[in-house]
Formats: structure tokens, C-alpha cells, sequence
């Protein structure tokens, strides 16, 4: 498999555990998070709340951002702006930080599998 096929997957397993902490913090369903179009208000805030996490937390570029979310990289970066512009809320700002905080020390699967033994097997190369 290609480098850039892994890194897609790697992108793309991001995006899904930051839309699932965001699922379970705002208490939408990760179905509706995942839907291809906007749904409610609500809706559109935690997926823009997910891109924004998946940009800060795991430092992903804005373009990788909206790939892994099949968004354009326009509305991945809309959404960053508008979680910014939510955090002058201190109680938001403190929501976020805490998302944050929760998807900074989320272990990688490459150590994992280290721990596992299973480095021998060449797949920690192949998801690094």
C-alpha cells in the first residue's frame, strides 16, 4: 500500500476518534456527525467542533482535515473559524480544552502494536 494511502487511513482514523469524543461530549450520534448534509444546528456545530479537534489535536493541515471528513478544504476551515470564534465563551473554551486534552493523549495504534509484539509483522511501518 502506498504512503500516501496509509496517511489517508491514519487521517481518516483521526477524524473518527474526534468524532466520537465529540459525539459523546455534545451527545449526538456519531451517524448524524458522519451524514452528508449539514442536519441541525447542533449537527453542524459538533461536526465543525470534530474538524476543528482533528486540525488542533492531532495537527493535521486543513487540506488532510477535510479529506479524512469528505469535506472541501474551504468548509474545513470555516468550520476552524467558527469553534475560534465560540471560545471566547470561557465555558465553551473550557469544553474544548478539555476534547483537546482527552484526543492529545490518545494513544497511537503504532504503540500499540509495539507493546503487543507485533512490530515483527511489518504493520507498524506500514501505519507510521
Amino acid at each position: 500500500m502506498s504512503r500516501i494511502m496509509c496517511k489517508l487511513e491514519e487521517d481518516v482514523a483521526r477524524a473518527r476518534l474526534a468524532q466520537s469524543a465529540v459525539a459523546y461530549a455534545f451527545g449526538i450520534s456519531q451517524r448524524e456527525l458522519e451524514a452528508p448534509t449539514r442536519r441541525s444546528r447542533e449537527t453542524a456545530l459538533a461536526r465543525q467542533a470534530a474538524m476543528y479537534l482533528a486540525h488542533v489535536a492531532f495537527e493535521l493541515p486543513l487540506s488532510r482535515v477535510a479529506l479524512a471528513f469528505g469535506r472541501d478544504r474551504s468548509t474545513a476551515a470555516h468550520a476552524c473559524h467558527r469553534i475560534e470564534d465560540r471560545r471566547d465563551d470561557r465555558a465553551f473554551d473550557d469544553y474544548m480544552d478539555a476534547l483537546e486534552a482527552a484526543l492529545r493523549t490518545a494513544p497511537r495504534l503504532s504503540g500499540l502494536q509495539r507493546l503487543a509484539g507485533l512490530e515483527r509483522f511489518g504493520a507498524v511501518e506500514r501505519l507510521s
